[in-house]
């Protein structure tokens, strides 16, 4: 899985490291995912989700539809899961799989594209064509807000990936940017649920997003939601977004502010009565799987948190303390230990360079690490930000040279790549959210 393996792994404790990483990533792997939280029971036709039974011989047809990076991973699972019975379908994608009768449709990530555009019309009209006797299987995975971009009447694409890439750039937490996506979309915050009514819609979603609610995974197109056009509106005004009269997406907020414009569904909404959401790997599907890899090797490990959130270069400082009291103290684990935590950070571009949150989680821990800890940190997409590297790895013997200068540019990736320190894996197939180890010896 990773690639560059036998240049990270030049100490045990790296090769720990790695080890966790790759138990993690193979955990929420939609292969593995799909095989051990659904099963098909042939003797009465029925599909079995979480504990909940579908009977399929309730149904005409069975449809699978949706986005995300993985979601032709899910899209291959699902094939393999119930061959001829899914009649037909669309999911758009990054990271493209084959498949025998499920479409897989180009869409582009971190910032909507053209491209995505068109592909999620075929989503929306298998969902339109739906009837009352359908099956709708509803594929979401992290990425499906950028992949699935269905921009409302009169907000050109161009002020959608415009807004997408100053919010990101400007370190906006996911529920603002969501707050913004669902309310300038005919699919997210619960749209899709109205195209696709009367049929029955189960969700299988991916969760990338801390908390794991369905309505945050892929801004919600499959769930109510519970923010206004008014909370759209305060979210670019406290970002100095869409400040002039009459700008599409300013308008269109005012619009629904006013009443003109409808709102986005909420929980009370009649169209959810048919719709059931299965959050079938989150964050934790990782971070479990790599404690356990760690303990398979005589390591003393623990999961910190699945929600850490805030400026990646910061929680290095804090990540690397625990280890530090650790070392020190023998608190919270003695050692040799191995700590976990996910979640998302994020970062603040103040200069030009090129990087992303893990990157810095990194290049931070890189700058404040001591003797005996090892510090590794990824996407479980495979893609920190912008950039070809997973995250990167790094210890006390990782040169430091210009790091501190590098971080001030957000140049992280170039400084981490000069000291052989990236983790460079590729697109992994599945995307859970950022997954990070500590190994202290």
């Amino acid at each position: 899985m990773i690639s560059n393996r036998e240049v990270l792994a030049k100490t045990p404790a790296r090769e720990t490291a790695l080890a966790c990483l790759e138990a993690g990533i193979e955990a929420a792997h939609p292969k593995t995912v799909i095989h051990e939280r659904m099963a098909l029971h042939e003797d009465d036709d029925t599909l079995e989700i979480e504990g909940t039974t579908y009977d399929l011989s309730e149904y005409e047809e069975i449809v699978a539809v949706g986005g995300g990076k993985a979601a032709a991973q899910v899209a291959v699972a699902l094939e393999s899961l119930l061959g001829e019975r899914i009649d037909r379908g669309a999911v758009v994608t990054n990271d493209p799989e084959e498949t025998a009768r499920i479409d897989v449709l180009s869409g582009d990530h971190p910032v909507p594209s053209e491209r995505g555009v068109e592909s999620t019309r075929r989503v929306l009209e298998l969902a339109e064509e739906a009837g009352e006797n359908t099956l709708i299987l509803a594929v979401v995975t992290g990425g499906a807000s950028a992949l699935l971009p269905a921009p409302a009447e009169g907000i050109p694409l161009g002020d959608v990936q415009s807004v997408t890439r100053t919010l990101l750039d400007s370190g906006a937490d996911i529920d603002d940017i969501n707050a913004v996506r669902k309310h300038c979309s005919t699919l997210k915050g619960g749209r899709f649920v109205q195209k696709a009514s009367p049929a029955t819609v189960v969700g299988l979603l991916f969760s990338d997003v801390v908390g794991d609610d369905p309505s945050t995974i892929g801004s919600g197109p499959t769930a109510p939601d519970e923010t206004s056009f008014a909370d759209a509106l305060s979210v670019i005004d406290r970002y100095g977004l869409e400040s002039d009269e009459g700008s599409p997406i300013r308008t269109r907020l005012e619009r629904g502010d006013d009443g003109d414009v409808t709102e986005t569904p909420g929980p009370d909404d009649s169209i959810f009565e048919r719709v059931t959401n299965h959050v079938l790997a989150t964050n934790l599907t990782a971070l479990r799987a790599a404690r356990e890899a760690a303990e398979d090797r005589d390591y003393d490990a623990m999961i910190l948190s699945s929600r850490i959130r805030g400026e990646a270069r910061e929680s290095a400082k804090t990540h690397v303390g625990i280890a530090e009291e650790i070392l020190a103290t023998e608190n919270p684990l003695s050692p040799p230990a191995v700590l976990l935590s996910g979640g998302e950070t994020t970062v603040s571009v103040r200069g030009d360079g090129t990087g992303g949150p893990n990157l810095e989680f990194a290049l931070g821990s890189l700058l404040t690490l001591g003797g005996e800890v090892t510090v590794a940190s990824v996407d479980t997409d495979g893609k920190d930000g912008s950039t070809d590297a997973a995250g990167a790895l790094v210890d006390a013997g990782t040169r430091t040279g210009d790091g501190a200068k590098a971080l001030r540019k957000n140049d992280s990736y170039r400084f981490l790549k000069s000291v052989d320190a990236l983790v460079e894996t590729g697109a992994t197939g599945t995307n859970v959210n950022d997954l990070r180890i500590l190994v202290v010896e």
